[in-house]
């Protein structure tokens, strides 16, 4: 019998990720990551998200209706580095960091899996939305889910071929309104338990005044200007925005206004136009090239420059030893430094059975990496 540790947040996925294993005839450890083990218990509350003592309770309740061991395993030097100072950096850059992607792959992956190992067992599992294909070229893939609303494969194109051939993802084949029905079913509490939306380590989404604590920094503002270098108003500091925002920029232009760039250099936030913000190019580097191992030759692509981006066509090539160039077909808006750009292998299919409308549906992800 093949054993799977399975990483339990204490929601609903993760529970019937479990359950379902179970019942595939795997033997099931679960397993929550806790991350804010050295704080008091009412800031473990407010701060913990997916890994807090809510979670660990919920997870713990699961585990003995399952009848499964269970174990809390303490992740906080892993997150604190690979995550919350990445983070905090980022913005500090002007960039805009994904730190959902950066706990992936180093925390519910990379350090989840080596102690999986250690103890025994042949894999993980998580409650993602998402499928592991092995492709014809033998080489392991991230297969989109059953239901594009739901699809989380985005947030996994960084995955190294080991561990995609240690990771067992089945809640990949079900929609969310059926996971849900599958926990009823089973008596689960937790069915009905509300996705979290937040992240994590910010949960009131203060992202400002969370760096500025964290980093023991002060954030001064500074000059909101237009690219030719017009001072047009004062701004809050460079942490306080991102690319493509509009609101809350806190002036009155007379046009909607949005931000096109960030520089930290000059403590500058450069704003424009909705038509200044387009652009059919993207620079990407940090590439991770999961279905291919790497790229030979220009392709054509479907692709995400964000998680709720529908995707569009564009075309990459090699502009350098670890870096593409994405040409678009249409141009695109906002797009922002520091983000994930994914790379889909894509059919178009009919909207409805019989229908003359197209739409363009992913299948599995080629690559990425992240935008310069």
């Amino acid at each position: 019998m093949k054993t799977v540790v399975v990483g339990m947040s204490g929601g609903v996925d993760s529970s019937v990720a479990a359950y379902l294993l179970k019942k595939q005839g795997f033997q099931v450890i679960g397993v929550t990551m806790q991350i804010w083990q050295d704080e008091d218990q009412v800031t473990q509350e407010e701060n913990g998200g997916c890994c807090g003592l809510s979670a660990v309770d919920d997870a713990r309740r699961v585990a003995s209706d399952l009848q499964i061991p269970y174990y809390v395993m303490n992740f906080k030097e892993e997150f604190k580095t690979n995550v919350i100072d990445y983070f905090v950096e980022e913005y500090l850059n002007g960039r805009t960091p994904n730190p959902c992607i950066a706990c992936n792959r180093y925390v519910k992956w990379e350090a989840l899996l080596q102690r999986s190992l250690a103890i025994g067992a042949d894999y993980i599992a998580t409650g993602h939305y998402a499928r592991i294909e092995k492709l014809p070229n033998g080489r392991y893939t991230i297969a989109c889910s059953k239901t594009s609303a739901k699809d989380q494969t985005y947030a996994l194109y960084n995955l190294t071929q080991e561990q995609l051939s240690r990771t067992l993802m089945p809640v990949g084949e079900y929609t969310k309104e059926e996971i849900r029905e599958i926990a009823k079913e089973i008596h689960l509490q937790v069915a009905g338990k509300p996705d979290s939306q937040d992240i994590c380590f910010v949960p009131d989404g203060d992202y400002a005044a969370f760096i500025e604590e964290y980093s023991d920094r002060n954030i001064p503002e500074g000059n909101f200007v237009l690219s030719d270098g017009t001072v047009l108003g004062r701004h809050k500091g460079i942490t306080h925005y991102t690319v493509g925002q509009r609101r809350g920029l806190g002036l009155a232009l007379g046009y909607h206004a949005f931000v096109l760039e960030i520089r930290p250099e000059t403590n500058e936030v450069v704003l424009g136009t909705n038509e200044e913000q387009m652009t059919d190019t993207v620079r990407a580097n940090h590439l991770n090239f999961m279905a291919m191992g790497d790229l030979t030759e220009p392709l054509r692509v479907f692709t995400k420059i964000r998680y709720n981006h529908r995707g569009a066509w564009c075309t990459i090539e090699k502009s350098g030893e670890d870096e593409v160039l994405c040409t678009f077909e249409q141009p695109q808006r906002a797009v922002t430094p520091g983000q994930a750009v994914v790379f889909y292998a894509a059919e178009e299919r009919p909207k409805t059975e019989g229908s003359s409308e197209m739409y363009t549906r992913a299948e599995y992800v080629i690559g990425g990496g992240i935008i310069l």
